[in-house]
């Protein structure tokens, strides 16, 4: 049985939530969330889609128990508003982090064994901070990270080549928020390294990489959130993780060198985390990843 839990029922929560069940990806559904109404809310409108639907979804609410036999288990809580008026992720750290605190007790004592997917702001921070509370192994706790970044970057790129942006591959790096940079040196479109192309010559990567950064905010100031997006990445990584993929993308995985949770690619397979990707970075490069993932580890640290 393919067993979800979605701790955070807001925009993102919901998004996931919605996702898993119409796409015919969750045999059973755990929703939970600090407001009762809400949760229930939420099963009601998923239980009533059903009959239009092929499968069905067992979805049950509010019980921590029932997060015993989840496979993947995603953490969506958050407060945008405080993020999107301050401009940086990193202004939810006191709030997330008190949901840590709060929930990561009640996860260990339901006997959890699966795989945990963060979605929270700051993600590698709060990442880092959750698997410390709840003593998981680094390879079962990972965090969404720079994935939906790259998805952003791809974007960008594509529209400035008039390409599909499954045509453009490689990575943001480093944090899930302002420190963060494209990797240029591993960017391919349609296989050709996009520093070598001719059109090359003209582009402002500053810019292209400002673009992708400044997406977030776009999104969040035209609708007030962000939801879509982050939702289909976190979907994505849960079934790479169920179908043990060993799909090769950026997360929020732990460095041992930098001892932080980080944007870096990683193999996501049954397991989790598989095995941490090293990348031949540029001097300038290593240099950027190097200052993001120190700027994590000290936030943490503060914290802890």
């Amino acid at each position: 049985m393919r067993k979800f839990g979605i701790i955070g029922l807001g925009n993102v929560g919901r998004t996931v939530a919605y996702t898993l069940v119409t796409k015919e990806i969750a045999d059973s559904l755990v929703l939970i969330d600090k407001d009762q109404k809400k949760a229930r809310a939420e099963q009601l409108d998923l239980q009533d889609a059903q009959a239009r639907l092929n499968t069905t979804t067992q979805v049950t609410i509010q019980d921590y128990a029932d997060l015993k036999d989840v496979e993947i288990l995603y953490i969506t809580a958050g407060d945008i508003a405080i993020s999107t008026n301050g401009g940086d992720r990193f202004d939810e750290f006191k709030f997330t982090a008190a949901v840590v605190k709060e929930i990561a007790p009640k996860i260990v004592a339901s006997g959890f064994k699966g795989i945990i997917i963060d979605i929270m702001n700051p993600c590698d921070a709060v990442t880092s901070y959750l698997q410390k509370l709840t003593g998981f192994s680094k390879q079962r706790v990972f965090g969404t990270g720079t994935f939906l970044d790259t998805a952003r970057m791809q974007r960008v790129v594509g529209e400035k080549l008039n390409v599909n942006p499954r045509s453009v591959e490689g990575y943001v790096l480093g944090e899930h928020g302002n420190t963060q940079f494209v990797a240029w040196s591993s960017v391919r479109v349609q296989g050709q390294a996009i520093e070598k192309l001719p059109q090359a010559e003209n582009f402002d990567f500053d810019e292209l990489a400002d673009a992708a950064k400044q997406g977030a905010w776009e999104v969040a100031s035209g609708k007030g959130f962000t939801s879509d997006a982050i939702a289909t990445c976190g979907v994505s990584l849960g079934q790479a993780v169920l179908s043990d993929a060993r799909l090769v993308c950026p997360v929020s995985g732990y460095s041992e060198r930098f001892d932080t949770y980080v944007g870096i690619p990683a193999i996501v397979g049954k397991n989790g985390i598989e095995q941490i990707v090293e990348l031949p970075l540029s001097t300038d490069e290593q240099d950027k990843f190097a200052s993001s993932a120190q700027m994590i580890h000290d936030s943490v640290a503060k914290l802890v």
